[in-house]
């Protein structure tokens, strides 16, 4: 008897093939990516650097690691780069061990204005326990405010300033972030896992000629496997020769133990992909697949933070409707065949569990070919969906609020309005593969 999970394996395929993928994080990866991540080097340990490993029988997966190292130093034009991290939320707290004591001054980001979890949110991350974390915020029209940025990092002197965000829809002014940071001396990490691939493309400006360290993952935008790569720029190792060092150890021995040598494979793979002039093509459809899916909702009566976009990913405000409305959306969504996510708005009046926000994002639609015609379509269906369930108000109290999604979850599991738009979804869907070589 076969085992289940490959059943289940199957059916998850079938549902990315059939449906619409709008997460801004989420793409699909090159079959030459995908190749290498269930190969050999899975069955090898290889718990150290390239040339002083702790494991015997390491020379090929050197080579491969030294490989992905030279591609994105190549690709990045930065003279360090560490593909060890297991992920976006290791590498940071490995760029923040590495440069900070407890309890130094770190600045972020609030999540709430887009920030992430690991860039100093209070409380219950890391980030936020063990460093003195004072976060900035975005203004009424949804963008950072330089000017409130530059008199918090006078008041507050952080040693690290966070440049970074996960659903923030507009260009960020890294000139703008070191001029601040010199103010008062401090570093300066730009995290871009979500604007990789417009950074490669020339669709966002770059960080390497003003930050000191650079974080991103490999799995978003830059369409590799599971992982994260760090860089330090000419600036960061001028200001302390021994950054690199500093950052190997904070991930081995401080965080990790063994690589991922399949996954790092993928990232060397990936960054020979991001060379090619076709890269530079997909980065730019990227941008304006997400300009014309921000008209089209706009067009189509929805309201945008900020009026609109700037990169890859927007959020739509759907407080004009009904507070908290973010969860039946998206879960409505997925109903008729569209996939994306619910998420806070800028001075949520609700709350992130219950958020008055959906993020939408184009990359993984414009790795399947998507254009601008599809997603004017697309922006049509959002719109629909929005308004078929727009009356379905949240309850203020929290128990009730549980009762009142699972209701609402098991009433339109089988909506017939959105049944008809997710065969219309499926029809698109199907002209599209997952993947488009020529991307």
């Amino acid at each position: 008897m076969s085992d289940p999970i490959f059943q289940l394996i199957t059916e998850e395929e079938q549902r990315q093939i059939e449906k619409i993928g709008l997460i801004p994080s989420e793409n699909h990866l090159p079959p030459q990516v995908a190749s290498v991540l269930s190969s050999c080097l899975s069955s090898k340990y290889a718990e150290g650097y390239a040339g002083r490993r702790y494991y015997e029988g390491n020379q090929l997966i050197d080579q491969i690691e030294l490989m992905a190292i030279g591609r994105l130093k190549e690709l990045f034009q930065v003279p360090y780069v560490n593909v060890q991290p297991h992920s976006g939320s290791p590498a940071n707290t490995a760029v923040q061990f590495a440069l900070l004591n407890p309890g130094d001054t770190i600045m972020g980001l609030s999540l709430g204005s887009g920030g992430h979890l690991t860039h100093g949110h209070p409380k219950v991350t890391f980030s936020g326990k063990y460093f003195n974390s004072v976060q900035y915020h975005v203004n009424e029209e949804g963008r950072i405010d330089y000017d409130v940025l530059r008199a918090l990092t006078i008041e507050y002197k952080p040693k690290l300033i966070i440049a970074g965000t996960t659903s923030y829809p507009f260009i960020l002014d890294f000139a703008k972030f070191r001029d601040i940071a010199d103010e008062v001396g401090a570093w300066l990490l730009a995290d871009i896992s979500h604007i990789t691939a417009l950074v490669i493309g020339g669709e966002h400006p770059s960080p390497v000629p003003y930050a000191d360290v650079i974080m991103s993952t490999t799995h978003k935008t830059f369409r590799g496997p599971r992982g994260a790569f760090i860089l330090a720029t000419e600036q960061g190792l001028a200001k302390d020769p021994k950054l690199g060092a500093q950052i190997d150890k904070a991930i081995i021995p401080g965080l990790q133990g063994g690589p991922h040598n399949a996954s790092i494979a993928g990232i060397a793979i990936a960054a020979q992909l991001a060379a090619r002039p076709s890269f530079k093509i997909y980065a730019q459809q990227i941008k304006k697949n997400s300009l014309a899916l921000a008209q089209s909702l706009i067009d189509n009566g929805l309201k945008l933070v900020g009026n609109g976009t700037e990169n890859h990913l927007m959020v739509v405000d759907l407080t004009p409707y009904s507070v908290g409305l973010g969860t039946q959306v998206a879960f409505a969504l997925d109903i008729a065949g569209i996939y994306a996510n619910r998420n806070a708005i800028p001075n949520e009046p609700s709350s992130p569990f219950y958020p008055s926000g959906l993020r939408l994002g184009t990359p993984l639609v414009t790795t399947r070919g998507m254009k601008e015609a599809e997603m004017v379509k697309i922006g049509e269906w959002i719109a629909k969906v929005v308004e078929h369930v727009k009356g379905e108000t949240l309850p203020t109290e929290r128990l009730e609020r549980r009762v009142f999604i699972n209701a609402f979850k098991e009433n339109v599991a089988n909506d017939s309005y959105l049944q008809a738009i997710r065969q219309e979804v499926k029809a698109i869907a199907s002209q599209f593969p997952l993947f488009q070589k020529d991307a």
